[in-house]
């Protein structure tokens, strides 16, 4: 009798101390999210710099002189001064993306020359005055390579020319981006590749980005956050609900293969779109139903989807899906990016309901 009070004593603390960590009120997601998994800190650990042993293996003489000693190659006879491929160069040590051939242009120096970095937070800078004048070193900021120099003389909008050597950087190919876990960087190429972006918020956005990326036609997901006014956000602000946000996915697609009309109609089926701002268990503005369009033929078509939805009578209450014109996309933190697909037993709440509307 003794043993029995005990496991239930144990019991009812257990099951205490559950209802207290999960806490109904909040969001199923929220939890997932505050478990650290393998999969998500390997994503953080991606682009570390090997140490000097290795680095001695892997690169020749002057990549090692120009990331590691801070050494500068010769002008005109390096290998991607001259470079016009569409592509983005990554960091030869660590192979963090850090330009893209977008913003590359011809200098005249005889060096790579770019207008801006990728992102700006995979490049600093640093006063250099080793030959006897100012200069502005940049350096990648993972793997601390020497890239090259930034100077106040460049086209555009920003004036800058970052000026880097070739030797620090490995050029990949537009066409083995994807090839090489590089794929959302070919959302910049849309346009020259003959290719569409829909913009999409539907609760949380692992489930319904895995699901969107498994369509025919699709070429490539991203997830970030669309809706506010500042893009300049991340989750720690979106999951307030206080920014205007709502966790969404950005599908790149081949309109030959699958027609914006058909990207929604698959949409309305992997997702509830008749409950305000919720899905399932996740509850709050940012995690409402949108239509983010980015010009009037998707806007027209939006709401023509909608009206067929609702006429079906597939769902049972009214679509409450919002169609909002398109204002930005801040791209998501790495660890969000393909959960589903480096956890396949993560949190999700979305499935494919095969309506036929």
């Amino acid at each position: 009798m003794r043993n029995n009070l005990i496991v239930v004593s144990v019991l009812f603390v257990l099951l205490t101390w559950f209802l207290k960590s999960v806490n109904f009120g909040t969001s199923f997601e929220e939890s997932a999210r505050s478990l650290p998994t393998a999969s998500s800190q390997s994503a953080q650990s991606d682009w570390k710099r090997p140490n000097q042993s290795e680095l001695k293996k892997t690169l020749t003489p002057e990549q090692y002189s120009c990331t590691q000693e801070n050494g500068t190659e010769k002008p005109f006879a390096n290998k991607y001064w001259n470079n016009k491929e569409d592509g983005i160069y990554v960091d030869v040590v660590s192979g963090e993306p850090l330009f893209s051939s977008l913003a590359k242009f011809d200098s005249g120096s005889g060096w790579p020359s770019f207008t801006e970095p990728l992102n700006k937070a995979a490049v600093r800078t640093l006063k250099d005055s080793s030959l006897g004048m100012q200069r502005i070193e940049v350096r990648s900021n993972r793997a601390d390579s020497h890239l090259g120099h930034v100077f106040p003389d460049g086209p555009g909008p920003g004036g800058l020319r970052y000026c880097i050597n070739s030797a620090s950087l490995r050029f990949v190919p537009l066409l083995a981006l994807k090839q090489e876990g590089l794929g959302i960087y070919l959302f910049s190429f849309a346009e020259k590749l003959k290719l569409q972006t829909a913009t999409l918020a539907g609760g949380c956005f692992w489930g319904l980005e895995k699901l969107l990326g498994e369509l025919p036609g699709v070429v490539e997901t991203r997830v970030g956050y669309s809706g506010g006014k500042n893009m300049m956000v991340g989750y720690g602000d979106v999951k307030t609900g206080q920014t205007g946000h709502a966790e969404s996915v950005q599908v790149l697609f081949d309109p030959a293969r699958l027609s914006f009309e058909k990207l929604l109609l698959a949409f309305f089926s992997i997702h509830d779109p008749t409950t305000m701002n919720r899905q399932g268990n996740d509850i709050g503005s940012q995690y409402r139903s949108a239509i983010f369009f980015q010009n009037e033929d998707q806007k027209q078509i939006a709401e023509n989807v909608i009206i067929r939805v609702d006429r079906s009578k597939k769902w049972k209450s009214k679509v409450v899906t919002r169609v909002e014109p398109f204002t930005g996309f801040a791209l998501g933190e790495d660890y969000h990016q393909k959960y589903l697909t480096r956890t396949p037993n993560g949190y999700t709440c979305h499935f494919d309901r095969k309506f036929e509307f």
